[in-house]
């Protein structure tokens, strides 16, 4: 219970812009904020912090898509509520700005990723021919940079491009030793992160991710080259990267380039922060539901009781000009959920709990009021 606090606090992002953009947010305020709002009085990251709940920092078997996250919010909540009075933990607010950071923080910490194995990842990375040419401090090719300066260790998106204008210059050299091009599966690579990063020489690497202002995503996208294959219901990146984590759209990338037609365009650092911004951070949080379904859980969990009442104080749902979220459902529930929970006492009703889909599904529907 008390990991769903951290759970909840990194899912309030840009709650109040989702519909039009993501509300910038940087690792390493989102760091600050761990400390600032006492998360890490309970939880810690990577063997600091507090010891009551969950290290967050460590590799677990874990799903947290946004959808998820919410049901599992809305399912816990008043447990978790209780936990934090009983230990002194004091419920805090967030801006969208703020929560936008923290949220970062656990993007750039992969809190998010599925889990990996370092011993797997150690055979991974000799089986696909990586040591042949990096080593772990020095390198036996000139060309090619030790594992401990790979930046990419300490931030997912530079994974992404440095993965991505890797692959032209790894092509030549798996040609000139007569190699099969190296295809990855998300769970290899994932894997050798684990491993990577928790080797000595790497393991202080400082996290770092950002989500940028994406005005210029789009643009991006087309200038590259992307949108002239990437359209339509079945190419278009926003339905093939649907909950996707950001290791399996580096892995996309890599396999995807030697059936290109023409040469990958190279992408710099700030380029493909924008182009993520800009697809996979919209997506992520979209959610995919059915607003019949929703209809339905709306009435099966009496959410209209309250919400079509003006005397129970709750606000009436619909025709809000932001779209409603995964992300707008846990920000309603951390700022208004123990009111809520007086007044479902006070009726005798009980607390609603949902699955993800069912939790997809009522977003939906309130979407479609």
């Amino acid at each position: 219970m008390f990991r769903l606090r951290l759970i909840a606090a990194s899912a309030v992002v840009a709650w109040g812009a989702l519909a039009a953009d993501i509300v910038p947010g940087d690792a390493r305020r989102g760091e600050q904020l761990f400390q600032s709002e006492h998360c890490i009085q309970c939880h810690s990251m990577k063997g600091r912090g507090g010891s009551l709940a969950p290290d967050l920092g460590r590799r677990i078997d874990r799903d947290y898509t946004p959808a998820v996250m919410a049901s599992l919010m809305w399912n816990h909540a008043p447990d978790m509520w209780e936990a934090m009075q009983k230990n002194g933990v004091t419920k805090t607010s967030l801006s969208p700005e703020a929560a936008s950071d923290l949220f970062a923080y656990f993007v750039s910490a992969r809190y998010f990723e599925k889990p990996g194995d370092a011993a797997r990842g150690k055979q991974a990375f000799a089986a696909h021919h990586c040591a042949d040419c990096h080593g772990i401090t020095s390198s036996p090719v000139a060309a090619a940079p030790p594992v401990a300066k790979w930046e990419s260790l300490a931030e997912p998106v530079v994974l992404a491009q440095q993965m991505w204008n890797h692959g032209a210059k790894m092509r030549e050299q798996f040609a000139q030793k007569k190699l099969a091009w190296s295809k990855l599966t998300a769970q290899e690579l994932t894997d050798m992160l684990v491993y990577l990063q928790n080797l000595p020489e790497t393991r202080n690497l400082a996290a770092n991710f950002a989500f940028p202002p994406s005005d210029s995503g789009e643009k991006l996208f087309v200038s590259k080259g992307c949108s002239g294959c990437h359209t339509g219901p079945k190419m278009a990146l926003e339905n093939r990267l649907h909950n996707q984590t950001l290791t399996e759209i580096a892995v996309d990338m890599w396999n995807h380039q030697p059936s290109m037609k023409n040469p990958p365009p190279e992408l710099s650092q700030e380029e493909m922060r924008q182009i993520i911004s800009y697809i996979w951070a919209r997506q992520y949080f979209r959610g995919s539901g059915s607003a019949d379904r929703g209809k339905k859980v709306f009435d099966e969990k009496n959410c209209g009781t309250c919400h079509n009442d003006p005397s129970s104080g709750a606000p009436k749902l619909g025709g809000h000009k932001d779209a409603y979220s995964d992300i707008t459902m846990v920000a309603a529930l951390w700022n208004h959920g123990p009111r809520m929970l007086e007044v479902v006492n006070q009726r005798k009703l009980p607390w609603p709990r949902f699955t993800a889909q069912q939790m997809s599904d009522l977003i939906a529907y309130l979407n479609s009021l």
